[in-house]
């Protein structure tokens, strides 16, 4: 039989690296990425969102109760589309006592790792009842295309 001599430095390494891949994953996983860092960590909240994929276009959707257009923000670059924005605490009523407060206020941020094949041109967003709806149409050379069998 063998001995192996412990080393606590190589098993400390190897933590360090499975937290770096972890990490890795997260920001991959959730579009965050080294530019966008300040912006995530100021926000106190994030919007729940549906993100649906259909034969010509990407579509997301996002609850934003209580807010307006010109609360949102929308970009895009470089394969990331990014939304942020800002809900206003409203203001309280000196004759009022708060006994739950569920809602999210303060800054929020979203961001979506986009596929490659899609149509910078054409990413259109429309705000409705609180709710934000962002198409975002594929290029055509990225849409599926059928081939016809001939019979001989």
């Amino acid at each position: 039989m063998t001995l192996a001599k412990w080393n606590p430095t190589k098993d400390l390494l190897k933590v360090e690296r499975d937290f770096n891949k972890l990490f890795k994953s997260f920001s991959n996983r959730f579009g965050i990425n080294k530019r966008f860092e300040e912006e995530f960590a100021d926000a106190s909240w994030a919007p729940l969102a549906d993100v649906v994929e259909n034969e010509n276009s990407y579509s997301i959707n996002v609850d934003l109760p209580g807010m307006t257009k010109k609360d949102v923000k929308i970009t895009y670059e470089n394969g990331l589309l990014s939304i942020s924005g800002e809900r206003k605490i409203e203001k309280e009523s000196k004759d009022s006592n708060y006994y739950k407060v569920e809602r999210s206020f303060g800054k929020f941020y979203r961001c979506f790792n986009m596929p490659e094949g899609i149509d910078e041109k054409k990413i259109d967003a429309k705000f409705e009842n609180g709710l934000l709806s962002v198409e975002i149409a594929k290029a055509e050379e990225s849409k599926p295309k059928q081939i016809e069998i001939k019979v001989k």
